[in-house]
């Protein structure tokens, strides 16, 4: 299970870095999101595969799971999703001033202050 979730980290980090390099805002806001879900798999598959073993400790459990990749994945994703809806809406902003998405376009110069 462990080589399947690395091919596909590493598939995930793979097109991300693709779509960061494009000059497309819409693309580079997609890539870093699939850079932060890559990040995400990469940290459950981190914390180890138990099993059918739950993330708590109860009573006659002898066999659990940690739950601090868990946690810290959870709280990721919160943050991720926000980040994500910030960069939208800058790009949406920027969108409706310049009316171009491409990044080299989006480059100031000197004459235009």
């Amino acid at each position: 299970m462990e080589i399947l979730m690395s091919v596909i980290i590493g598939f995930l980090f793979m097109a991300a870095v693709y779509l960061i390099l494009s000059r497309s805002l819409l693309r580079v806001i997609i890539g870093t999101g699939l850079l932060s879900h890559g990040a995400h798999l990469l940290i459950l598959t981190m914390g180890g595969f138990a099993g059918p073993a739950p993330p708590v400790v109860a009573d006659g459990v002898t066999d659990y799971v940690d739950p601090l990749p868990q946690a810290l994945i959870l709280t990721a994703i919160v943050i991720s999703f926000g980040v994500t809806a910030f960069f939208l809406v800058m790009a949406y902003r920027a969108y409706q001033e310049l009316e171009t998405d491409n990044m080299t376009l989006l480059k100031g110069n000197d004459e235009h202050d």
